[in-house]
């Protein structure tokens, strides 16, 4: 028997909102080079940002009854991450169960699988990011799990972590950390914005970012 289970613990709305802030090559990088799911997963549209705590479903490939039921049980600004076996001969979501998770609030969709109806959702603007588009349809058959810990994009998702995406790609946040992930980043960016002005200033990109010892370290020469 498999039962429907909520997330534990959801993150504060405060961590969100925080973390909502940067982007997800920015906490990437500010939180130690960790927690990026693959490339591979793409926003249908360049435009689409999410940030949420997971709501994880199992889904067998090329069936997306698990992901419906996660739909139905999911919660306003929860984003749903289906691992579906990174099958892409599948479009397991497209815009009639779209409108279902804005009707209801859903934050947004994280799917190893494909997708479909690309141009309505697009026009919808709930944000999906996809492991592929594939016309071909599913079926409804096999029950699996709901907020059981998952791997997505090569990431271990935790019901309740924070999932940040956009444009450039996605990150995973883990709830305990939220806020410290959300002070490295503001660090990170204050650090940027300040080589920014420096290079408005004049300065080289050998100066800002201090690499004349590790260029003279590695015996380069310039003859220019």
């Amino acid at each position: 028997m498999i039962h429907i289970k909520d997330i534990a613990e959801r993150p504060a709305k405060a961590d969100i909102e925080a973390l909502a802030k940067f982007s997800p090559a920015t906490i990437h990088e500010a939180q130690g080079r960790r927690g990026a799911l693959s490339s591979r997963l793409k926003p249908v549209d360049y435009r689409m940002k999410l940030c949420g705590p997971a709501f994880t479903v199992k889904c067998a490939p090329r069936d997306n009854l698990m992901l419906q039921l996660a739909i139905n049980y999911a919660k306003p600004g929860d984003i749903i991450v289906v691992s579906a076996g990174e099958y892409e001969e599948a479009g397991s979501f497209g815009d009639v169960l779209a409108n279902a998770c804005l009707a209801k609030g859903i934050g947004g969709l994280v799917t190893d699988t494909g997708v479909r109806d690309t141009m309505q959702l697009r026009d919808l603007g709930f944000p999906v990011f996809s492991l592929s588009v594939c016309i071909k349809g599913t079926v409804k058959e096999t029950i699996a799990a709901v907020n059981d810990s998952i791997v997505v994009g090569g990431e271990i998702i935790h019901p309740g972590d924070i999932i940040v995406g956009d444009a450039d790609g996605l990150v995973v946040v883990r709830r305990g950390e939220a806020q410290e992930a959300a002070k490295l980043s503001q660090a990170r960016e204050d650090a940027e914005a300040g080589f920014i002005e420096a290079y408005k200033q004049g300065k080289s990109v050998i100066e800002v970012s201090n690499l004349e010892a590790v260029l003279k370290m590695k015996g380069l020469v310039v003859d220019i």
